[in-house]
Parts: C-alpha cells; sequence; structure tokens
C-alpha cells in the first residue's frame, strides 16, 4: 500500500518544483522529501522524478501517478474531514487579487480543498480596491490583495517592489512623444501609482491598452505596445525589466490579508494559515 505521507510530499515536489520550496511548505527536512520520493519510486519500481540543475520535473510514469495521488489525499482528507475531531464546515468566501492568481493560486486552493473538503469555498477575483469595496459590502469573508504604503488595514504578508516592464525597454524609452502605459483600469492600485511616478518626473503618458485581467495586459506589453508595472516577483515572461534611472521609481507595494468582522474565525483561520505557509516573501535577490 502507498504511504500517504510519500504521496504528500510527491504532489508537494511537483507544485513547488524543487525539493526546497517543498520541505519548507511542507514544514519538514530536504533530506525527508528526498526519501520519500526514493522509498515511493522503491515501491512502485519506477523513476517518478526527474532532476536537473535548474527544476524538478516529473517523468511520464510520475505524471500518470500524479492525479491516481490527488484522488487518494483528497479522499484521506474528506475522510479526516468527516471523523475528526475538528470537522471544519460552513461557506467562505475568499476574494484575492488579479496578479496574485496567476502565480499561487492553485497550490493554495489545492491544498485548503484536499485539507477541508466539507467547506463550501467561493471565490472571487478583482482587482484589490474592488475586492476591499466587496468586503465593506459584506461580500467577502478573506481577501488577499495589495495596499499602498501609507495604509493600515490588513495583516501584512510581505512588501515588495514595483517595477516598469516592457518587451523592448529601448524601444519604449526612444519615444519622444508620450510614455505608452499598459494598466489595469481604475480603481488599480499599480495603475495609480504609475501615473504618479510620470507625473511627478513631468513625463508625459498615455494609457494604450486597458483590461482588467493580467492575461490581456501581458499580452498587449509581450506585443510591444508600452510599459506595464507589476510587482517584481510577478513579472510575465517574455519581459524585460526597465533599470534604475530610465524611469521614475515607484514605491513598493505589501501584500495583505483582510479578514472581515463577523466572518468564521476558524475558516478564515483555516485558509489563511495556508496562504501563509504557501506564500513566501519574494528573495532580495530577485
Amino acid at each position: 500500500m502507498l504511504n500517504l505521507h510519500h504521496l504528500t510530499s510527491f504532489v508537494m515536489l511537483h507544485q513547488a518544483g524543487s525539493f526546497t520550496l517543498a520541505a519548507e511548505r511542507l514544514g519538514i527536512g530536504q533530506s525527508t522529501i528526498s526519501q520519500h520520493i526514493q522509498r515511493l519510486e522503491k515501491s512502485l519500481g519506477r523513476q517518478l522524478v526527474a532532476r536537473d540543475t535548474h527544476r524538478v520535473s516529473l517523468t511520464a510514469e510520475g505524471e500518470a501517478l500524479l492525479g491516481y495521488a490527488r484522488g487518494m489525499l483528497e479522499i484521506n482528507g474528506k475522510v479526516t474531514a468527516l471523523f475528526g475531531e475538528s470537522r471544519l464546515r460552513g461557506r467562505l468566501r475568499f476574494g484575492i487579487s488579479e496578479d496574485v492568481v496567476a502565480n499561487r493560486l492553485s497550490g493554495i486552493l489545492e491544498d485548503f480543498v484536499r485539507l477541508h473538503p466539507l467547506v463550501d469555498l467561493e471565490l472571487t477575483v478583482a482587482l484589490s480596491a474592488v475586492l476591499y469595496q466587496m468586503q465593506e459590502a459584506g461580500e467577502l469573508d478573506l481577501v488577499l490583495a495589495k495596499r499602498r504604503l501609507d495604509e493600515q488595514h490588513g495583516k501584512l504578508l510581505y512588501r515588495e517592489p514595483l517595477v516598469w516592464l516592457a518587451r523592448d525597454p529601448e524601444f519604449v524609452l526612444s519615444r519622444s512623444d508620450f510614455m505608452p502605459l499598459i494598466a489595469f483600469p481604475p480603481p488599480s492600485i499599480t495603475r495609480k501609482v504609475a501615473q504618479e511616478a510620470l507625473d511627478g518626473a513631468g513625463i508625459a503618458w498615455r494609457v494604450v491598452c486597458t483590461c482588467g485581467s493580467l492575461s490581456g495586459l501581458t499580452a498587449a506589453a509581450r506585443a510591444g505596445m508600452g510599459v506595464l508595472v507589476q510587482p517584481r516577483s510577478m513579472a510575465p515572461s517574455g519581459l524585460r525589466e526597465i533599470m534604475e534611472g530610465d524611469l521614475p521609481p515607484l514605491e513598493d507595494v505589501e501584500f495583505v490579508l483582510v479578514p472581515r468582522r463577523g466572518a468564521d474565525q476558524a475558516l478564515v483561520e483555516a485558509l489563511s494559515g495556508q496562504i501563509r505557509s504557501r506564500i513566501m516573501p519574494p528573495s532580495r535577490e530577485a
């Protein structure tokens, strides 16, 4: 019979992409993760993980096992929730910022649903300011979003810089008429920060693309339409950071968790704990 601890390490290794991150997220040693994978491979008589110097990936046999492993862990979670001492159930309305979704949402949701299968989780993806408005109206129980440095609401997860991004920075910077800006619609925090920075430096600008989804903004930036502002750790592939000095500096933003007063605290804390364990502050070297 397959060991559930080994399967947990296997699934987490796939999610994290490295032994180091998998160990951090599970709160165990890296050597323990390696032992779990080795024992799982030995029990099945197949190589499940391909290792190179850059990233860990699954072999064809590992990909075939992944769905079954997730299913077994999900069933285990349901049984534990049904017969365990703490059986969380109810409805939790969770709002998350648009730019966080593309980077970190899948793993958070996968872990939460597996551990708390009796909780009805409702997900809303929107701009940070819109999420705060919805929560104020009583429509969301927990929000994961950005805030500006002078704001105090929420519980701080981490802080990181915003950066200017473009497919071809040299071409964009060579323009003499205006700076073409690609941005979320108001009341976007990154849009406002970018506009304030350009205004403060006396640089003319014009919004050439507005879209409520990060995928749309990324497509426009990759097409060379203009500059896009994003947190550094969330910079989409295919875009280059414009170096400091070529455009005015942008202020940092903070990522926060904001629980609603009156929400079910057990449910809020269960999801908050998953988020805190999965969202690590980005490396200063990034």
